[in-house]
């Protein structure tokens, strides 16, 4: 899988479980107060799963907020902004699978 760009945000931990030309299979880790700022990809599209939380993804266009407690996972298509983030500032831990495409991190405000 090509990337474009990975962001600048702090992780707790990253843990990259499978990656090939058309797949890309990481853990995150959240420590308390740490998110992944808004931003969208062009191309692929983000599948979450949470593993240990709660954890929180909001989007916009549409306008959604999802709180997902272990085991849980939601989908954000390609080209919609997003924000994840521990619940109510806590830390969290979730796999996320990103499929087809060129990565790419495009920073949003917020």
């Amino acid at each position: 899988m090509q990337s474009r760009s990975r962001g600048s945000y702090e992780l707790a931990g990253r843990e990259l479980v499978a990656e090939g030309a058309d797949l890309r299979v990481q853990v995150l880790t959240l420590a308390a107060g740490q998110a992944i700022p808004w931003h969208y990809h062009s191309e692929i599209t983000d599948q979450m799963v949470c593993l240990d939380g709660p954890m929180v993804v909001e989007t916009r266009a549409p306008r959604q907020t999802h709180v997902l407690e272990k085991g849980e996972r939601c989908s954000v298509p390609a080209k919609t902004a997003h924000y994840v983030h521990g619940k109510d500032g806590g830390p969290c831990r979730f796999m996320i699978v990103q499929g087809v495409g060129v990565y790419d991190f495009v920073p949003v405000g917020g």
